[in-house]
């Protein structure tokens, strides 16, 4: 598991969504959250939370990005890369903290990944969570 430390910065809330900014070293990074301020106290400005996200949910790009609606894009450096038979677990240095993602082995030989390749790690706003 991800996991990183950040400040909510804002909530919007729709019934019982709230869609949560919360900022990560200065990276605003967004979720949501089936819960609302009113139901749980820690959904408040400015209160410290825990964004988790698992590894399987990291995106990575090389190179220039076309525009896509993911809104949870960091660039970062590739760390190390363990790699199996079929399954490859790449560790990031990104601005937000270190991140780990886990994609095919295919994936790492197309793109041609290796530690210090300049990467974008994206993750998509329904697949992080939040913690006290």
């Amino acid at each position: 598991m991800n996991k990183l430390e950040g400040k909510i910065e804002s909530i919007s809330v729709k019934g019982s969504l709230s869609l949560v900014m919360v900022n990560v070293n200065n990276t605003l990074l967004t979720t949501i959250v089936i819960d609302n301020p009113e139901t749980s106290p820690y959904l408040k400005e400015e209160k410290p939370v825990k964004v988790i996200f698992k590894e399987t949910e990291v995106i990575i790009g090389k190179g220039e990005q076309n525009q896509i609606s993911l809104q949870n894009k960091f660039k970062g450096k590739i760390d190390s890369i363990d790699t199996g038979e079929l399954l490859c677990k790449i560790n990031i240095n990104t601005s937000v903290g270190k991140i780990a993602s886990i994609i095919t082995a295919n994936a790492v030989r197309k793109l041609d990944l290796k530690p210090g390749t300049e990467v974008t790690a994206m993750i998509k706003t329904n697949e992080m969570m939040l913690s006290k």
